[in-house]
């Protein structure tokens, strides 16, 4: 990392599941934070929580929206720049999730200008405020690289968020930029994809924080990492 005593992460859609997870566990380790998502009340309940444990500033936004970006850029500035970008907000679409001969293609769209065109949107927006060895972590999923029946719409925006961060990374060498499947998660989203099944033996989202954490403070290349299998490299 850039050699200052105070690191600071942009994460987005933080007030609940794994951007929440990294939030906290960023904070107990003293990062400074810039966070959003599109719910006010849930954002300021995790803003509130952060605050007793670090320097927070809560963004009410959807990334998507330009002016919601500039005003993440103009806070990133007056924090003195950027140590880590976290491109975490992303959504899942229909639940439960059609085939592709049946998925309406303006869904689909609205798919890819979440997962894919606003976190490329959001680098460009903040490109100035990024430190020299800054980490840019696009959080993707196993659907991006597996053919999992009805997955087409959510797995193949991952995929593309994929190859964007592949071509990102061969572009900006002075960056370390990753691309990370954080795992299956017991979130409302993972709920959301199997709206009738019962997901409680499905790791909570804390469990994926250490191969986060490990990339964001370490010095591994740039590359596609699964989070869970960094965590349990150190222990072994």
């Amino acid at each position: 990392m850039t050699d200052t005593t105070t690191r600071t992460a942009l994460i987005t859609g933080a007030s609940r599941g794994l951007g929440l997870a990294l939030a906290r566990g960023l904070a107990e380790d003293g990062w400074t934070l810039i966070i959003d998502a599109r719910g006010e009340e849930s954002l300021e309940t995790a803003r509130a929580e952060l605050a007793e444990l670090t320097d927070v500033t809560a963004i009410t936004g959807n990334v998507m929206d330009p002016g919601h970006r500039a005003d993440l850029a103009r806070t990133a500035a007056d924090a003195g720049g950027l140590d880590a970008l976290v491109n975490n907000a992303s959504v899942l679409g229909p639940s439960p999730q059609p085939s592709l001969l049946d998925y309406p293609l303006g869904i689909l769209e609205q798919i890819y200008r979440t997962n894919v065109f606003a976190p490329l949107a959001l680098v460009q927006a903040v490109r100035d405020e990024l430190k020299p060895g800054a980490r840019v972590v696009n959080v993707t999923s196993d659907a991006a690289v597996e053919p999992y029946e009805g997955w087409g719409g959510y797995g193949s925006s991952k995929a593309a968020l994929e190859q964007l961060s592949n071509i990102l990374a061969a572009e900006n060498p002075g960056w370390r930029v990753y691309w990370v499947d954080p795992g299956d998660m017991r979130t409302r989203m993972q709920q959301e994809a199997f709206p009738d099944e019962d997901i409680s033996d499905r790791p909570l989202p804390e469990e994926s924080v250490p191969g986060f954490v490990d990339l964001l403070a370490g010095d591994l290349p740039a590359g596609r990492y699964a989070a869970r299998d960094l965590a349990l490299s150190k222990t072994e």
